[in-house]
């Protein structure tokens, strides 16, 4: 069971992905604006968030950007979840960080395949450390013992 978050403006599109992700066995809730996804991401972290692109305020694109900048977020897998259904917009999205892109009207069955293949991803991978200690584990600060070893220079 994964938790996860949507961010969409429109509450019934927001609404019924839930209860289809609630279905499919994971903890799901929303919120109606970038400003309160944000807000709720500093106080709990989900395993996923499903970004709509274009919402009134603070856009997804916006949203977005401050995960992929912040400390705490920036390895937080998101998938943008949008009307919008350009290529162009798809490409921009993950180019801005995004892991996937989910076109609205969606198909029950479809997002559940996209949001398990983006949660199947991220248990691969090493679990979330803060960006500053991953950026010292990669420069060689620590040693194999632990983080409680630290050399200081």
């Amino acid at each position: 069971m994964a938790h996860i978050l949507i961010a969409d403006d429109d509450e019934m599109v927001a609404e019924l992905a839930s209860e289809v992700l609630i279905n499919a066995g994971h903890a799901c809730g929303w919120v109606t604006s970038g400003t309160a996804a944000l807000k709720l991401l500093a106080w709990k972290r989900p395993d996923l968030l499903l970004l709509d692109q274009d919402m009134p305020g603070m856009t997804g694109a916006k949203v977005l950007r401050a995960i992929r900048t912040s400390q705490q977020l920036y390895d937080l897998p998101v998938m943008m979840f949008t009307a919008m259904s350009g290529p162009e917009d798809e490409q921009q999205a993950l180019y801005q960080g995004a892991q996937d892109y989910i076109r609205k009207p969606f198909d029950a069955k479809f997002l559940i395949w996209r949001v398990n293949q983006v949660l199947r991803a991220r248990a691969e991978r090493p679990k979330h450390m803060e960006l500053q200690e991953l950026m010292q584990r990669e420069a060689g600060q620590f040693d194999s013992i632990g983080p409680e070893s630290r050399r200081i220079f």
